[in-house]
C-alpha cells in the first residue's frame, strides 16, 4: 500500500522518505549553499550549545504544499532528528501572507544546512498547488466543476514530475499526463493520442482513432481533432465512425492558426480573435455535434490555457467539459524564507523579522 493511501486512511500522519526517495548527497551538503555549510562548521566549533528556532513563511494567500517533504528531509538528513522539535501546518492548508507554516527548533549545526532546500521545496510545491487550485476554481465559475488535467510534462525537467504531480493533486487536479506525476499519490497517468500518432496515419484522424480503440478497447475513446486545422469536420468524421463509443474530442489548435471553419465562414469574423482554441470555435463545434445527434461527445480543450483564460471561457458559458493545462501551472510565483527567530528560547532575529507564533501549527512526531 502506498504511503498516500495510508495517510488518506488515517494510518499515518505524513509521507516519509519512502515516498520521496531523496538524493543521498543531501547528507553531505551537495545541494546546500556553501555559506550554510561554513556556518555549520563555525557553530560546531564556537557555539555548539546554542539552540535556535527556524521559522518559514511566504507572502501571499496560497495553498500550502511541501510540508511532508520538508519534514521528511529533516528527519532523514538532520543530525539527531528525534531531538528536534518541529511544528507544522499540513499540505493543502490555506495560508496567509507572513503566516508561519513550519518551525524547527534545535542545535543549528544539526539542521541549519537544510534551510535553502526546505525553502525550495515549499516554494515549488506551494506554487504548483496554488496555481492548480486557482485553475480548478476558475473551472467551476459556471457553477459546475470541470475537470482539469495536469499536462506539465513538457514544460520542465522530468525529475520534477513526481513532486509537481503531487502538488497538483493537493491543488485539486484529479488527472495527470504521466505515470511519474502520479507516483506519490497512487494513480496512473492518462491520455489518448498526440499529434505524432495522427501524423503516422497521414492525417487520417479516423484511422488513428480506430487503431487506438483496437489496441486500448477498455479506455475512454477521446480523439484529437485539430491535426488538419479543421476541428468540426474531423470531429464529425470520428463521431460518425464511432457513435456511442466516442467519449470525446480534444482540440489543441495553435494560437498561430485560424481554424478552417472560419475560413469557410469568413462572415463570422471581425468581432473576435479567431486564432487558437477560442470560444466561438468551441460553440460552433458543440452545435455541429449536437445537430447530428452526438450530444454525448464531450469537448476537451487544451493549448495555452491559464486561470484567466479558463475564467473567461466559463463566464461566457463556453461548452468545454474538461480543460488540459500545462505551462501556466508551473510558474513559480511563491517564495519561502527561513529565518532564525529565537536563540536559546529568547527573541533574536534580523531587523524586520520576528517570531510569529501560529496556533494552527501542530507538533510533528518523528517518523523515519
Amino acid at each position: 500500500m502506498k504511503e498516500i493511501e495510508q495517510k488518506l486512511k488515517g494510518k499515518i500522519d505524513r509521507l516519509t522518505n519512502k515516498t520521496f526517495k531523496f538524493d543521498e548527497r543531501i547528507r553531505d551538503g551537495w545541494f546546500s549553499a556553501v555559506y550554510f555549510l561554513k556556518t555549520k562548521e563555525i557553530v560546531e566549533k564556537k557555539l555548539p550549545e546554542n539552540n535556535v528556532t527556524m521559522q518559514f513563511f511566504q507572502k501571499q494567500d496560497a495553498v500550502l504544499c511541501g510540508t511532508d517533504e520538508a519534514i521528511a528531509l529533516v528527519h532523514t538528513f538532520a543530525k539527531d532528528p528525534k531531538k528536534l522539535e518541529i511544528h507544522s501546518l499540513k499540505d493543502g492548508d490555506k495560508i496567509s501572507p507572513f503566516e508561519s507554516v513550519l518551525t524547527v527548533s534545535g542545535p543549528y549545526q544539526n539542521f541549519g544546512f537544510l534551510e535553502g532546500i526546505i525553502d525550495g521545496i515549499l516554494a515549488r510545491r506551494t506554487s504548483v498547488a496554488t496555481n492548480v487550485y486557482n485553475v480548478v476554481k476558475a473551472a467551476r465559475t459556471s457553477g459546475k466543476q470541470k475537470p482539469v488535467i495536469f499536462m506539465g510534462d513538457r514544460d520542465d525537467h522530468y525529475t520534477q514530475q513526481a513532486g509537481d504531480g503531487y502538488a497538483a493533486f493537493i491543488g485539486g487536479s484529479t488527472a495527470q499526463a504521466t505515470h511519474a506525476m502520479n507516483e506519490w499519490w497512487g494513480k496512473e497517468g492518462m491520455g489518448t493520442m498526440p499529434h505524432a500518432m495522427i501524423q503516422m496515419f497521414r492525417g487520417d484522424v479516423v484511422a488513428a482513432t480506430r487503431a487506438y480503440h483496437e489496441v486500448y478497447p477498455e479506455d475512454d475513446l477521446v480523439a484529437l481533432v485539430d491535426y488538419n486545422n479543421d476541428v468540426i469536420t474531423d470531429s464529425l468524421k470520428v463521431a460518425r465512425a464511432f457513435g456511442d463509443k466516442l467519449k470525446g474530442v480534444r482540440i489543441d489548435t495553435s494560437k498561430t492558426l485560424v481554424d478552417k471553419y472560419f475560413l469557410r465562414n469568413h462572415h463570422l469574423m471581425g468581432t473576435f480573435d479567431p486564432r487558437g482554441v477560442n470560444p466561438e470555435l468551441v460553440f460552433a463545434l458543440r452545435n455541429a455535434l449536437d445537430d447530428e445527434g452526438y450530444k454525448h461527445v464531450e469537448i476537451v480543450a487544451t493549448g495555452g490555457f491559464t486561470e484567466e483564460k479558463i475564467r473567461h471561457f466559463e463566464n461566457l458559458g463556453v461548452p468545454v467539459d474538461t480543460y488540459g493545462v500545462g505551462r501556466s501551472l508551473l510558474t513559480m510565483k511563491i517564495g519561502f524564507t527561513g529565518d532564525n527567530v529565537l536563540l536559546n528560547g529568547t527573541p533574536e532575529a534580523k531587523d524586520g523579522r520576528r517570531y510569529r507564533p501560529n496556533p494552527r501549527l501542530e507538533k510533528v512526531e518523528y517518523m523515519k
